[in-house]
């Protein structure tokens, strides 16, 4: 069974569940609550730029890290999707807690450790996107659930967000 996801504007309250949005801020703001609050003490910081090629907009796969924050954004301020369902203790994301963001390439994203996450996704032919993780977060943090194994189910994000 596919499922339409409909993308929605991003913004700072209701991407919470999922993390943070951080837009520009003018030089020399004392650090707050809304700057990124990340948590990279579990091993080294890996900062590093992925070029991602466009893969379509169907996902049957859904990805979390529990070890660290993560910190996405795309260079050339280029707007993109991402698939998200609030971290929690279970193996697997409740499908009706799945939801899709368009965010636009003036932020960048920061997921709460354990933030299912799917994408980026885009309609360009590659996107360079600049990530920060942990050095072995793919390696040692990277937990996947099967959307079609477990549940029978394929998601498709529909941009239904315009920008303004």
């Amino acid at each position: 069974m596919s499922l339409l996801l409909s993308a929605i504007a991003i913004t700072p309250e209701n991407f919470r569940p999922y993390g943070q949005v951080i837009f520009a801020a003018q030089d020399g703001k004392a650090y707050d609550p809304e700057d990124a609050q990340l948590s990279l003490s579990q091993g080294i910081p890996r900062f590093y730029i992925m070029r991602l090629k466009q893969r379509g907009q169907k996902f049957t796969r859904i990805t979390r890290h529990r070890k660290c924050t993560q910190c996405l954004g795309s260079l050339e301020g280029k707007d993109w999707w991402l698939a998200v369902a609030p971290p929690g203790a279970a193996e697997v994301p409740e499908v009706e807690a799945i939801a899709a963001f368009r965010i636009p390439g003036n932020c960048f994203v920061k997921l709460e450790e354990g933030t299912w996450h799917a994408g980026p996704y885009f309609e360009q032919d590659f996107i360079d996107f600049y990530n920060l993780e942990l050095s072995d977060t793919n390696e040692t943090d990277h937990h996947t659930c099967d959307l079609k194994a477990t549940y029978g189910i394929e998601f498709e994000i529909h941009n239904a967000a315009q920008t303004s």
